[in-house]
């Protein structure tokens, strides 16, 4: 299943990326980049990884300077590496940055007029705001073309400028036009050295907005590169999962040119699973894209779960299970592998399986009549003791149909692992898609130099008190640049706010500001308790 989108292709210094090209993988570092000799070290240990390209954020002026002895470090030891400036609320930033290295990303919301939301705007005054962004971002555009700069334009859910917010809500419809007014500009000017990205950590929000962005722009004849991620993934299983089956949903249409998987951790563990999730692909890259969709066929994009008939408790109203093998015969198991129906035999003729992998399973999906409600099973036989290689393709393979509300029950078969790690890695796909929750959602920043505070190690301590939590979404995000934004999506946040100094805040409403550290997560529990979200573990 294709899609017909096809990336033209940019040089960033001298890497390709787009077209036939592999598919890039990139990281940031998380150093001060202040630090000159301990970015540089970073830089070359992510390059040693695996990383074709590394990002280091640029805050400030001296930050954005900075990056030119970064560079110059760097090019004396022999590394090549393109590098990129992240640039937050800093146009001046970004056009230093832009003359000394390769690319600059930079985020629309960030230019645009700072003004409440909910002063909706005539057409007359919302193109007027269009031609200010146009004189703001023109510098940075000259430069880019002096210098062979690329520009990421890189649109996140939870940071969308007022204008847009107003006129398309915090939508991936907003993501998307956002995105593609920055991008018409940089055509005005005659500059096309632009990769765009859709960023959202639901994972959900990130398939559906940049399948959007790439329908839009082959309406528009656009052919910019794309970069994928899942923004504040989280860290070990959930981040890897939910990295995997949001980039793998994508890449399996062949859209994507380049991935970041964003784990909370030091930059290197991001490399290993973003080499699991692009050796699925390289090899396709010169391959001829047709539409492999087929026609009057079973639906297989939706933003719905397709409604079924229950049949063993699979399907209908049921929740989506997993399946598992035990002694010969098959069973519907719960997250902790203890309670277990059988499901009968004779029922399964009543059911659809597709098996393989994702392409293989919806090959077999697609010669479904439209009209049958059949449950669907998803199965598929993974010959491997490698727990990455394992974690990686299943949440690819079935996520990638569950992101589309296809799927009734998944049937993940490992001869090789523990049937518990199996089982549970099968719940965390229907977690990470939100097809099913059963655990607490905990969002988190890979950090960056920005971050003030030990992040993995905080992150750790909040979910020990409040894991138990089914259901809330709790971000733990390293900076006020960044957090209060991209955390969106999250009930409760508790966010870096200064050296020792954290902000709490429930949905987007900073509740309790610049708190010392060490009271940050008895507060957080007060909080959550105040507002009726708290549970003890043992009414649970």
């Amino acid at each position: 299943m294709y899609s017909s989108y096809t990336s033209g292709i940019v040089l960033i210094g001298d890497l390709p990326l787009g077209g036939q090209h592999p598919i890039r993988i990139q990281s940031m570092t998380n150093t001060d980049t202040n630090d000159i000799e301990a970015t540089i070290a970073q830089c070359i240990h992510l390059v040693n990884a695996g990383c074709e390209m590394v990002r280091i954020t640029a805050q400030g002026i001296t930050e954005a300077s900075n990056l030119a002895q970064i560079k110059k470090g760097l090019r004396l030891k022999g590394i090549r590496v393109p590098l990129i400036a992240d640039i937050h609320f800093n146009p001046k930033a970004a056009e230093i940055a832009a003359g000394i290295v390769e690319k600059v990303r930079i985020n629309p919301g960030n230019y645009a007029d700072k003004r409440e939301v909910n002063t909706l705007l005539s057409a007359k005054e919302y193109d007027l705001e269009l031609e200010r962004i146009a004189g703001r971002l023109r510098p940075l555009i000259n430069i880019c073309k002096q210098n062979g700069t690329v520009i990421r334009i890189g649109t996140n859910h939870g940071s969308l400028s007022g204008r847009i917010m107003d006129r398309y809500g915090d939508t991936p419809e907003g993501m998307v036009e956002s995105a593609l007014e920055f991008g018409r500009i940089c055509l005005s000017e005659g500059f096309r050295n632009v990769v765009f990205s859709m960023k959202s950590s639901n994972v959900r929000i990130m398939v559906q907005s940049t399948r959007w962005l790439a329908e839009k722009m082959l309406a528009e004849g656009i052919d910019f590169p794309l970069h994928l991620g899942v923004t504040e993934a989280g860290d070990g299983e959930d981040g890897i999962i939910k990295s995997a089956a949001g980039i793998g949903a994508l890449l399996e249409e062949g859209i994507g040119d380049t991935i970041r998987v964003s784990l909370t951790g030091a930059p290197e563990i991001e490399i290993p699973v973003a080499l699991a999730i692009t050796r699925r692909y390289n090899s396709k890259r010169n391959q001829p894209k047709h539409d492999k969709t087929g026609a009057g066929t079973l639906q297989l994009k939706r933003t719905s779960h397709r409604e079924t008939i229950a049949v063993s408790g699979i399907g209908g109203n049921y929740p989506v299970g997993v399946i598992a093998e035990k002694e010969g015969k098959n069973y519907l198991v719960d997250e902790q592998f203890v309670n277990q129906e059988l499901l009968p035999d004779q029922n399964l003729k009543y059911l659809t399986i597709a098996e393989g992998d994702a392409t293989a399973m919806r090959k077999c999906l697609n010669q479904e009549d439209i009209d049958n409600t059949r449950p669907v099973i998803l199965k598929n036989t993974y010959k491997t003791a490698d727990l990455l290689r394992f974690q990686v393709d299943s949440a690819i393979d079935f996520g990638s149909l569950l992101i589309d509300g296809i799927g009734d029950a998944i049937w993940p078969v490992a001869p090789d692992m523990a049937p518990e790690t199996v089982n549970h890695t099968a719940y965390a796909i229907l977690q990470a898609t939100r097809t099913r929750i059963t655990r607490t959602e905990f969002i988190s920043c890979p950090s960056c130099g920005r971050t003030l505070f030990d992040i993995e190690n905080t992150l750790k301590q909040v979910k020990i008190a409040t894991q138990h939590l089914k259901g809330l979404k709790i971000a733990v995000m390293g900076c006020i640049v960044n957090g209060p934004g991209e955390m969106a999506d999250a009930d409760y946040g508790y966010v870096g706010a200064g050296a020792g100094l954290v902000t709490l805040y429930k949905r987007e409403k900073a509740v309790h500001k610049n708190i010392p550290e060490i009271e940050a997560i008895p507060l957080l529990i007060e909080l959550i308790r105040k507002s009726g979200d708290w549970k003890n573990r043992e009414e649970i």
